[in-house]
């Protein structure tokens, strides 16, 4: 169903028949482009499987007005933003995000790519094998295996039964025959009729419009191709079967016939069988000692048609759950039918999608907009969904064994309607003021010298805040005790995220971390729940949970900052000997006063000992180390981290110029030329105080020792990029580079997440400033000072890899 056009919002066609949806969002830092192909694998010609997929790659190899190293992705870089595309059964995505200032040359950028790409033979060819050894990990991956296998029991004629990846041998590119049709889906395909814009941001609406008017100039003008429909999902029998994989049972459902709306109406259904509530359907798996998770989401899409999937885990074969987990499946569909029209639970699910609204980027309200669903679930959904559940449902359905219970609201999602007032604490009226408590006595005290520091280096009204809580644990704590308490945090998590907070527990060597960011309102009351539940003794043990094989370099990533920091300390087998060790301290932004009395009393329940002088983390080695991880991937990863030296703001500002400056060109050398993997990336990381260069590749024929001597060679040449530098190219770089740590710039979690490791590595609290001026103020000659430092022998480097050390990775003065 069409979204109406609202104040902030408004759909319309443009001039050259592209159809655009514009959405002005004051609060938003950023902005976003999000455009959609209406062709994707399925729409292409039998004979060359993958055409699709490798097109979308092609795109980004540059124009003639926009060679590679000035094209989007490059661009975008440049200026601090995201970028991705996708290429999916039905449409192909193209999307980036980035600051206001820079969103015209992005635009301008996209809409050059789509129109006029050089598909030149030999950018096809090198691209060709980036698609080969992407699908060739593809192939290795265990998910992908079990995502094959789900799909058998379909009509065989079904494009969902084919192969649509791509590799070497089905695009042959000196083929004459494939060139014509790589050419004539571009033109059928890539014109204004097929295509959707959706964009986002601070912008006015008639700036938004008035850009994509001008920009969708460049592309081929064209009307709506009708794509073939696709036959039926099942050739015969029944509308839904089981599959069995080892510790997961997928039960899936083919929907056909469905209306228009049938795509809120499945988004609707999914989220309530998700909903991990008491009387809910998880909790009865878990109850019946069936299923440990569950997960439903629509498996594809298209003209009517829905493959819906619900992936039910366990910690051991579940063959002989299968069947029972589908009663109890039917069953809880039978409640679920019988409570329509469902007009508590579609209250709820509006005030969710509102919420959402409230704290998403700019890319995520462009993506949403794309696809225009209302608000929650519309009265065409309503139908949709009563369609949707007949087909579900078996013909014979006997009454409900269960007593089931609708979920319970998410006590964050509405607002209090008597807002704290500032001075008070919980449990107190206006008529308390004067009178003092222990508590306020207490509270008082700790305020004097405090654990918690509530910086004002960002202003309160935006609505947004965030919260760092953490702990340095003086044991080391039982491989178990973090998954048993991040476990215990998840019903949490998920309530927090419907209302607008990001909540996570990480670890990094011995610190632990407590992070909320989002909507300052229900912050206080989580960040208690959190404390709560952390603080609470137990038994407790994480549901043990089969560990899907991770790509090397997301395993290396994940690995990274455990081997940052040595642990020397004794072990801890229960949560009350860690908690007893450790010391705390933290940090809140964007907190108004009131909240600051709400927060204080939440840490009341802290488990641990608040310690307002634990700033530092443990020091970081100072020495080259490399860490050897076992993966059962046959593909290699290297990851690199090089720490800047400790020094002032000028030296770090140099390294993160360096980091920006490298981004492109490790990428073009390592990827496009060399051809080492798909995986390749470089940028600044942080870990606990350090700063410093992260780079990463993954190779599927490289061994360990030629992807860092590759590197190597790069970092050895950066001297050498920067010195040929003309001075206008530097300065635009730098300034582009500070513009991005401006407070105009930089959303609050990203601000939050600078001001926290600005603490952490000792800085003042007007680091943000002073991080911007040693930008703007930075010379050639220290950017190049900072290139020969990474390369000094006697710099420190850490790296881990899939493979053993090489000998000259520790090569050092004599």
């Amino acid at each position: 169903m069409p979204a109406l056009n609202t104040p902030d919002v408004v759909h319309l066609t443009t001039r050259n028949g592209l159809t655009l949806s514009a959405r002005h969002a004051p609060r938003l830092k950023r902005s976003a482009a999000y455009l959609r192909v209406a062709a994707g694998s399925h729409d292409v010609p039998a004979d060359w499987p993958g055409l699709a997929h490798f097109l979308e790659h092609l795109l980004f190899l540059g124009t003639e007005r926009f060679p590679a190293a000035q094209g989007l992705m490059a661009y975008v870089q440049q200026h601090g933003g995201h970028i991705n595309a996708r290429t999916s059964e039905r449409h192909t995505d193209f999307f980036f995000e980035l600051p206001p200032e820079a969103f015209a040359g992005g635009l301008d950028r996209l809409c050059d790519m789509l129109a006029h790409p050089r598909l030149h033979p030999d950018d096809q060819r090198r691209e060709r094998e980036v698609l080969h050894a992407e699908f060739i990990a593809w192939a290795r991956e265990p998910s992908a295996q079990r995502e094959l296998q789900r799909l058998q029991p379909l009509n065989a004629a079904h494009p969902l039964r084919g192969f649509h990846a791509g590799n070497r041998y089905s695009l042959p590119v000196p083929c004459a025959a494939f060139q014509r049709a790589l050419t004539h889906f571009h033109e059928q395909f890539y014109q204004t009729g097929q295509m959707t814009l959706s964009l986002a941001g601070p912008q006015s609406l008639d700036t938004l419009t008035a850009l994509a008017e001008r920009y969708s100039l460049e592309l081929r003008q064209g009307t709506a191709v009708s794509q073939q429909p696709p036959p039926p999902l099942m050739s015969e029998g029944s509308s839904q079967y089981v599959q069995v994989e080892g510790s997961n049972v997928n039960l899936m459902f083919t929907l056909e016939q469905l209306p228009p709306a049938s795509e809120e109406a499945l988004a609707f259904l999914c989220h309530w069988i998700n909903a991990d509530k008491p009387g809910g359907l998880l909790a009865h798996l878990r109850q019946q000692q069936v299923s440990d998770s569950l997960h439903a989401k629509p498996v594809y899409q298209f003209q009517g048609q829905a493959l819906l999937g619900l992936t039910f885990t366990g910690s051991s074969d579940m063959t002989a759950k299968a069947q029972p987990i589908r009663d109890i499946v039917y069953d809880w569909l039978s409640f679920f039918v019988a409570q329509q029209p469902w007009a508590g639970l579609r209250d709820e699910y509006q005030r969710l999608q509102q919420r959402q609204q409230q704290v998403s980027s700019a890319l995520e309200l462009a993506r949403r907009d794309i696809q225009q669903y209302p608000p929650g679930l519309s009265d065409q959904g309503v139908e949709a969904l009563a369609r949707v559940l007949k087909q579900m449902q078996p013909e014979r359905r006997p009454a409900c064994q269960h007593t089931w219970q609708l979920p319970t609201p998410n006590p964050y999602l509405k607002s209090e309607k008597h807002p704290v007032t500032a001075g008070l604490i919980r449990g107190q009226t206006s008529a308390h003021r004067g009178l003092r408590t222990f508590a306020q006595d207490r509270l008082r005290s700790r305020r004097e010298v405090s654990a918690m520091t509530f910086s004002t280096a960002l202003a309160t009204h935006s609505g947004e805040a965030a919260l760092y809580l953490r702990w340095h644990l003086g044991v080391i704590p039982a491989p178990s005790l973090l998954p048993a308490l991040q476990h215990r945090l998840l019903t949490l998590q998920q309530d927090a995220r419907e209302a607008g907070i990001e909540l996570s527990l990480t670890a990094q060597g011995n610190d632990w971390l407590l992070k909320l960011h989002g909507v300052q309102e229900p912050l206080p009351a989580i960040l208690e729940h959190a404390l709560h539940l952390l603080a609470t003794p137990t038994n407790d043990a994480p549901v043990p949970q089969p560990q899907a094989p991770q790509m090397p370099i997301r395993q290396l990533l994940k690995r990274l900052p455990e081997l940052h920091t040595h642990l020397a300390m004794p072990a801890a087998e229960t949560a009350q000997d860690l908690w007893q060790s450790a010391r705390w301290h933290g940090m809140a932004v964007g907190c108004t006063p009131a909240s600051h009395t709400l927060i204080t009393s939440a840490l009341s329940k802290a488990p641990g000992t608040p310690d307002p002088l634990l700033t530092h983390p443990v020091q970081a080695t100072a020495e080259r180390h490399w860490h050897t991880e076992p993966c059962e991937s046959s593909e290699q990863a290297v990851l690199l981290f090089c720490p800047a030296p400790r020094a002032d703001l000028t030296q770090e500002a140099a390294w993160r110029l360096l980091a920006h400056l490298v981004q492109t060109p490790f990428y073009q050398r390592l990827r496009v030329e060399l051809q080492l993997g798909y995986a390749v990336f470089s940028g600044l990381r942080q870990l606990g105080d350090r700063t410093g260069l992260l780079l990463g590749v993954q190779s599927p024929q490289a061994t360990t020792a030629d992807i860092f001597e590759q590197i190597r060679t790069f970092l050895r040449q950066l001297p050498q990029q920067i010195a040929a530098l003309d001075e206008a190219s530097f300065i635009e770089s730098r300034n582009a580079l500070a513009e991005q740590f401006t407070l105009g710039t930089l959303s609050l979690p990203q601000a939050a997440d600078l001001l926290w490791h600005a603490q952490l590595a000792g800085h003042s609290s007007d680091y943000l400033k002073a991080l911007y001026n040693g930008l703007i103020t930075l010379d050639q000659a220290t950017t190049l000072r900072a290139a020969e430092c990474l390369n000094d022998p006697d710099s420190d480097w850490l790296c881990a890899a899939t493979g053993p050390e090489t000998e000259s990775f520790y090569l050092r003065r004599s």
